[in-house]
């Protein structure tokens, strides 16, 4: 290791939102821009200092290699890697739904870890999940030396539940803004200006995320907590507790997204 990141080049393989906000982050954290490649059609995008190209380069693989694509694009992937001489020590994949035993047909590595970043990782304050199999000591280290960086991180001991990590952190950032969204067209349907009641909204969901994670007491304590017998917290708590039904309407929203994992997955298969 040399610093917080393993020594040696890191390739990317594409560099679009997810891709582009971790490499980022990692470059922020001090990752030395001039030992990675990033390689995309369109040879662009990638941050000051990186060097960018729209083939694989004419070099033994690299320490570590991210797939940074689309799961759809798996097959690209694969005819990209083809020629590459040599393995990578470490292989990150973050192809939603694409599992560990395909990547291990359809790629070489002495290490593949399958991650799962959602986008707050752009800021260091994401979700990363990982899953690997008979990694060794320094190859988990390694893993966990781009994770840091990110937020916070978990290794998921089953891979059976990685579909459903998935839908819960990888996806649940667009299932909050929505949330965020709502409640502020809430406030503007009781009659408060649109652009008060998102500033209202926002800051509300800000301070309470914030609260809940520094808590010592689980996030049903803490609305119990403020919801008095009587006040109007309670009348509005006793709206989204009639029969579970925001309980139900996220396990509907989490088991949608865990069904698309799967299905990537078989189409990558």
């Amino acid at each position: 290791m040399s610093g917080r990141f393993p020594a040696g080049p890191l390739w990317l393989i594409g560099c679009g939102n997810m891709g582009g906000a971790m490499l980022r982050r990692w470059i922020a954290a001090g990752l030395d821009p001039s030992t990675v490649t990033v390689i995309t059609r369109s040879g662009k995008g990638a941050p000051e200092g990186v060097r960018s190209l729209t083939a694989l380069p004419d070099e033994n693989a690299p320490a570590t290699l991210m797939l940074a694509l689309k799961p759809q694009q798996i097959d690209v992937a694969q005819a990209l890697l083809a020629p590459m001489r040599g393995a990578p020590r470490l292989l990150l994949s973050i192809l939603a739904g694409v599992d560990h035993a395909t990547l291990s047909e359809r790629f070489a590595a002495d290490t593949m870890v399958r991650t799962m970043p959602n986008l707050p990782v752009a800021i260091g304050k994401g979700v990363t999940s990982l899953y690997t199999v008979a990694a060794s000591d320094e190859a988990i280290a390694a893993a966990e030396a781009f994770a840091a960086p990110l937020g916070h991180y978990e290794w998921i001991a089953d891979e059976a539940h990685f579909d459903a990590v998935t839908a819960l952190a990888g996806c649940g950032p667009g299932f909050v803004f929505r949330f965020a969204d709502a409640l502020a067209k809430a406030g503007a349907a009781l009659g408060l200006p649109a652009e008060q009641s998102a500033r209202l909204a926002m800051a509300t969901l800000e301070g309470a995320a914030i609260m809940a994670a520094d808590a010592d007491v689980s996030p049903a304590a803490l609305a119990d907590r403020v919801a008095s017998p009587g006040g109007s917290t309670r009348e509005g708590m006793n709206v989204l507790d009639r029969d579970d039904a925001l309980v139900a309407l996220l396990t509907q929203t989490l088991a949608a997204s865990e069904r698309r994992n799967a299905e990537m997955a078989a189409a990558a298969r």
